[in-house]
């Protein structure tokens, strides 16, 4: 992806599933707590909760901001 600076000290930058607690879907990019790893996309979609604005997605980072901030970047929500 373009304009994404990948953190090398991170654990995983590799595509993954996550859970990503954000007030809307029409965020691209959201701060690193925001996001917990899932195993699967299937276990993504099992612990969404639309109504407490936890949606799945297929996320890659962590990476570090230029504010030092550690983002994913939403590469696609799964529906």
């Amino acid at each position: 992806m373009r304009g994404i600076e990948i953190d090398p000290d991170a654990p995983v930058i590799d595509e993954q599933y996550a859970v990503v607690h954000v007030p809307r879907r029409s965020r691209d990019r959201v701060p690193e707590g925001s996001v917990q790893v899932m195993a699967s996309a299937e276990a993504a979609r099992a612990a969404a909760d639309p109504a407490r604005k936890q949606y799945a997605a297929r996320v890659v980072g962590p990476s570090r901001s230029s504010e030092g901030l550690r983002l994913y970047y939403i590469v696609e929500w799964l529906d």
